[in-house]
């Protein structure tokens, strides 16, 4: 997920400036983009040389196009992994959360996403369980150190090998990720093959002390624990993408590599407003949260709060 406000700028700046100095391809209407999972897009290769040949079928587009890949069509589960030393009501705003939004409203909009085949995605979400890790890998994480406590988390048994599951680390306020948490990224998803099964995993940090401004972790938020609340939204994002585009070739915008998350990134939509004076618009169980809108496919393409 890009960051909010200037620094998404920055991001995308330093992500067309790398595309440049490369010197590959030229960033015009005949180049294609594809999704990192981080909240940009980077030019592709392939499809951009189809987009100039006489064989290419679907060209460049501003809204989301289905481009071939696998869809989380199924039931699915979410886990989560607790890095480094985390507190109860933040763990227990976060597990309200994976056990409501499943089935909601606002998890609704992902029905309808669609595989190549026309089966749409079910509003189904489990929270199938977490594990703890006490922060074995350090306090500055390499995405080869995520992928590595998740792999860690299932080969160990203390979560089981589902490739219908969404595995989120989950960092405390002293950790971070060396790619570009709180300068390029608040978050990201991604997938990799672990034990033979295709694997789906995201990183969302918390940013409370580090970058609260750039990744929404402000006072006051819905239940007075910034850091938390804004990993809520951010945990959201990531979940629809990693349902829609879950290997990075599915539900995208060939003209910027936008996922459905990345459209309506810090796009909240009507608020209300709490009793401590904070904004939320979503209620999953009893708890208010405030999270980003998403991206809406079954008419004319928008941000939503709920579908229908």
């Amino acid at each position: 997920m890009k960051l909010k406000r200037t620094l998404a700028v920055m991001a995308i700046a330093c992500a067309y400036a790398g595309a440049a100095m490369a010197g590959v391809v030229r960033d015009d209407e005949g180049t294609v983009y594809k999704p990192t999972g981080k909240g940009w897009g980077q030019i592709d290769l392939e499809k951009t040389q189809e987009l100039h040949g006489a064989s290419m079928k679907a060209r460049r587009s501003t809204n989301l196009t289905l481009q071939g890949g696998p869809v989380m069509t199924a039931p699915k589960n979410v886990y989560y992994i607790w890095y480094g030393t985390w507190d109860s009501p933040s763990q227990a705003l976060l597990t309200n959360l994976a056990q409501h939004i499943g089935g909601s409203p606002y998890f609704n909009i992902n029905t309808t996403y669609y595989n190549s085949a026309g089966t749409h995605v079910q509003n189904s979400v489990t929270y199938a369980g977490s594990t703890t890790n006490s922060g074995t890998l350090g306090k500055s994480l390499s995405d080869a150190n995520i992928e590595t406590i998740v792999s860690n988390a299932i080969t160990s048994g203390a979560l089981p090998s589902d490739a219908n599951g969404i595995y989120f680390v989950l960092t405390d306020k002293s950790t971070t990720a060396t790619s570009g948490f709180c300068t390029q990224y608040c978050g990201w998803h991604t997938n990799a093959s672990i034990g033979g099964k295709d694997i789906k995993y995201a990183f969302i940090g918390d940013a409370e002390t580090q970058c609260p401004s750039a990744c929404g972790a402000t006072s006051p938020s819905p239940n007075n624990l910034p850091g938390a609340d804004s990993m809520a939204s951010i945990i959201s994002h990531e979940m629809e993408e990693s349902t829609t585009d879950p290997d990075g070739n599915a539900w995208y915008s060939t003209s910027s590599g936008n996922e459905n998350g990345d459209m309506c990134a810090w796009n909240f939509g009507t608020t209300s407003t709490a009793s401590n004076g904070a904004a939320y618009n979503q209620t999953f169980g009893t708890t208010k949260y405030l999270i980003q809108q998403n991206w809406e496919i079954a008419t004319t393409q928008h941000c939503a709060q709920h579908y229908p």
